[in-house]
């Protein structure tokens, strides 16, 4: 007889696969698919990222490294925060891991017991509670709204905290609304939770794909948090699944009991290549394609403001558009349907975000280049006009 976890019955499905899964179909059958859905760069790795890979390969010795990463990468990161943001963090207080899914999963199990509650923004990123309720614990959404820039304060916080919360959850850039979080209202954010005995997560996964404003990391002012990075977007190496966290020093030790059973390391190969993200070539390299993201957000937002796509906080980071739907559609999962059925367009409802009005809003990923962007607004057009 088969038997499954209580828990479950709590985890959904990644909403925007099914989205991605029809994308294919459509395109197997011949059909030309805008994605517009899924938050990975369109933009290949980096050539001097690839060339690293392949000189380390060549050697022939892909071994374990230690649990917590190679030490040459861990001071590369170090370095890469002090002459970024004029962050001090020390080497040891960095732990490598399989992608960020993979330090966010090393946060919570080091953080969580059974019945915690973790305060989470709604609309927010999915994984986020069910990786909570996957280490037994409680994900209790925080509804924002435009009001905060869909960002939570400590109002929120305030209001929302019981004696069983364990801490807060927050992202800048966020997914999916692209808004950020200043480095005052963070430490704003901290004290809050702090004075609680609670522990605040820092999600920086979009860092440096800043827009108008420059990137910055609550470790410039903050020791006494989680902050949890990855080498997916700002360097484009999404399936090289390779990310970080920095912890505070009391933490160190138990979170390599933990990732020497979970992964016993991360790849190897990824970690080699990653050496060269940081490279002044690499770096421009990445700055081109920021600038890029920028130019995609310009053109893609008022062509959709012209169809009555509403926005009511503009995104400053990552490469994300969350628009309001509801002058258009009822629902923005039917909205989602009819423009990949119908205009070849793939986009994710807000089911994936959240129970704080869904229905009401779409998330639009400008992952693809201008001239792809601008013929996808004009399909949207034709459909919305039918």
């Amino acid at each position: 007889m088969t038997r499954i976890a209580r828990r479950m019955a709590d985890i959904q499905p990644f909403h925007v696969m099914e989205i991605l899964k029809r994308a294919h179909e459509l395109a197997a059958a011949g059909r030309d698919i805008i994605h517009l859905e899924v938050g990975e760069p369109d933009f290949p790795s980096p050539p001097p990222i690839v060339e690293a890979a392949q000189r380390f390969l060549a050697g022939g010795h892909v071994h374990y490294t230690p649990a917590l990463g190679l030490t040459a990468l861990r001071e590369a990161i170090s370095r890469f925060y002090q002459d970024r943001f004029g962050a001090d963090v020390s080497p040891e207080r960095i732990i490598v891991t399989p992608g960020a899914s993979g330090a966010l999963m090393l946060a919570l199990a080091v953080l969580t017991d059974p019945g915690d509650e973790w305060l989470l923004p709604d609309p927010g990123y999915p994984s986020n509670r069910h990786l909570v309720r996957s280490f037994e614990g409680v994900a209790k959404a925080l509804p924002v709204d435009a009001s905060s820039r869909f960002q939570p304060t400590p109002a929120h916080v305030e209001a929302a905290w019981t004696p069983r919360t364990r801490g807060l959850m927050v992202a800048s850039p966020a997914n999916p609304t692209g808004t950020l979080l200043s480095q005052d209202e963070i430490i704003a954010l901290q004290q809050t939770v702090s004075a609680r005995d609670g522990v605040l997560i820092v999600d920086e996964i979009y860092q440096g794909l800043n827009y108008g404003i420059e990137a910055s990391s609550a470790l410039s002012r903050l020791d006494d948090v989680f902050v949890v990075n990855s080498f997916s977007k700002y360097f484009g190496m999404t399936g090289w699944r390779l990310g970080w966290m920095v912890v505070p020093h009391a933490y160190v030790r138990e979170i390599e009991k933990l990732a020497q059973h979970f992964f016993i390391s991360p790849s190897t190969p990824a970690q080699h290549a990653a050496l060269a993200a940081f490279a002044p070539g690499t770096l421009e390299i990445l700055e081109a394609r920021r600038h890029a993201f920028a130019n995609r957000r310009n053109a893609l937002l008022p062509a959709l403001r012209e169809l009555g796509f509403r926005f009511a906080t503009e995104p400053q980071g990552a490469f994300y558009l969350y628009a309001d739907i509801s002058g258009l559609a009822d629902s923005s999962e039917s909205l989602a349907k009819r423009l990949i059925e119908e205009a070849g367009v793939a986009t994710t409802p807000g089911l994936d975000f959240g129970d704080n009005a869904p229905e009401r809003h779409l998330r639009i990923a400008y992952t693809t280049d201008e001239a792809r962007l601008v013929e996808a607004a004009e399909r949207i057009r034709k459909v919305l006009k039918n």
